[in-house]
């Protein structure tokens, strides 16, 4: 009070309130004077154009990520960074959980050096940042309902298509800012970042200065519409627990390509929040014969799940009969002592990585699945049957195609989505007669459709309503 009394005029003119709103949000709602605004983690990382066309202008983009680094309140447990360098390949030059002081990070980009390099492939160097950098083991705090950030520095238009692993980063929540220079494409631009207006464009990297304020106001808009998924979710869901069965053809057909396999699921189980009361997974391989590699209830941390699917071994065999390997995982994986939790509500999900067609019938096995609720994705290369895939899979729209199991990580996200949006489990009441059970906040009869809703029977008087997938 003493201090606001204490308040004298200042005068001046002219009045700009424009520079005085940012140099507020610059300077005063920061930690460094007291805010506790800006106490929200962020996750930055930095993707920059390292090809042979920016030669030149590297040391004014290394500047740029100093300076905004600058900005950072960097710790474990506040704002990390990460830096790559791109050009034909990507290159990480430290990772999110590499250093955790300022300090520490500001000397690595000063340390930086020129990559070289052509082409300029932005589109792989996305997928890879995606796959690599923006992950639970490189210190991404994504799905802790951290704030991702991505900001890409391109100095020209990219040889490879940028769309499909652009608008799989926006699935995933993560805010993309594309920063380029005179040569670069504006629409390419547009098209990489998370909305058109964050797309900035200097006549060369040695403006960079420029953009910067605007960077910074920009991504503390993006930390405020974060929404974190560990809110409302999480109290919705006080459980966000599914079970996952990978289901993998370890023919002779697949031996080369089995290394390609193992990094697919390795992909997909960063994403799950691994535990006891929340995901579980089991990997089965099959050929003639399904062979479980681990159960639903044989491990209950992702270290150990990553672990085991690093150390598979391809089973090997001629025949591929997936309809009797349909039917093992329904007798004997997607059980309660296997560590299913069917009965208790929680979503089933298989992942089927197939080859080719199979030897034996897999319509009745498929539809023994579907009628027990086990949501069913199926993947298949060149020599798979699209048509067998469908009819897997718990709806048509749920079965993808890849020319070789090399390609599995430009299977469309939906896939890893859609584990995401998985419907919420309900728990069964007493029923109110003979055929009848009343579910939250619907009703399920026991022997009628109920749409949209998927209904799982467990016995004749007892059954579950759950939300069908929008896949």
């Amino acid at each position: 009070m003493d201090a606001v009394r204490g308040l004298r005029h200042r005068g001046g003119r002219p009045l700009n309130t424009g520079a005085a709103l940012q140099y507020v949000m610059d300077n005063v709602f920061t930690n460094s004077t007291g805010s506790r605004l800006d106490t929200a983690k962020k996750d930055v990382v930095f993707l920059l154009d390292g090809s042979d066309g920016t030669r030149n202008g590297f040391s004014a983009m290394r500047d740029f990520v100093e300076r905004l680094v600058d900005k950072l309140s960097v710790g474990e447990n506040k704002d990390r960074v990460s830096v790559v360098q791109y050009s034909r390949e990507a290159e990480v030059h430290f990772s999110l959980n590499t250093h955790r002081t300022r300090e520490d990070v500001m000397d690595a980009v000063r340390g930086l050096r020129h990559r070289g390099g052509r082409p300029l492939n932005t589109g792989a160097a996305l997928q890879y940042v995606m796959d690599n950098v923006f992950t639970n083991s490189t210190g991404s705090r994504r799905l802790q309902g951290v704030p991702q950030i991505l900001i890409l520095l391109a100095g020209g238009r990219s040889f490879d298509n940028v769309e499909t692993p652009a608008s799989a980063l926006k699935q995933r929540g993560i805010f993309v800012f594309a920063i380029g220079s005179r040569t670069s494409d504006s629409r390419e631009l547009q098209r990489l970042s998370f909305e058109p207006s964050y797309a900035l464009s200097v006549s060369d990297f040695s403006g960079l200065d420029t953009v910067q304020e605007q960077i910074s106001s920009l991504m503390s808009t993006a930390v405020v519409r974060s929404r974190p998924l560990t809110t409302t979710e999480t109290v919705g869901r006080q459980t966000p627990a599914r079970d996952v069965v990978f289901l993998l053809d370890a023919t002779d057909a697949t031996r080369s390509d089995f290394p390609a396999m193992q990094d697919f699921v390795q992909r997909v189980v960063e994403m799950l929040l691994v535990d006891e009361k929340k995901d579980r997974v089991s990997v089965v391989q099959y050929s003639r014969d399904p062979a479980v590699q681990f159960y639903l209830n044989t491990y209950m941390t992702k270290d150990e799940i990553l672990n085991a699917v690093r150390n598979l071994r391809h089973k090997g065999g001629r025949s591929l009969n997936t309809g009797a390997a349909l039917q093992y995982l329904r007798e004997n994986v997607f059980t309660a002592s296997s560590g299913s939790r069917r009965l208790e509500g929680v979503p089933q999900v298989l992942i089927l990585l197939i080859s080719g067609r199979s030897a034996d019938s897999v319509d009745a096995p498929a539809s023994a699945l579907k009628q027990m609720g086990i949501l069913t994705f199926a993947v298949g290369s060149r020599g798979s049957d699209s048509r067998e895939l469908q009819r897997i899979s718990h709806r048509p729209t749920s079965a993808f195609s890849v020319a070789e199991f090399t390609d599995l990580s430009s299977v469309p996200q939906q896939l890893l989505a859609s584990l995401e949006a998985l419907p919420i489990d309900v728990t069964p009441e007493t029923p109110t007669d003979s055929g009848t059970s009343i579910m939250q906040p619907f009703r399920c009869h026991s022997r009628t459709p109920f749409t949209p809703f998927q209904q799982i029977c467990l016995q004749s008087h007892l059954c579950q309503c759950t939300m069908r997938t929008s896949l």
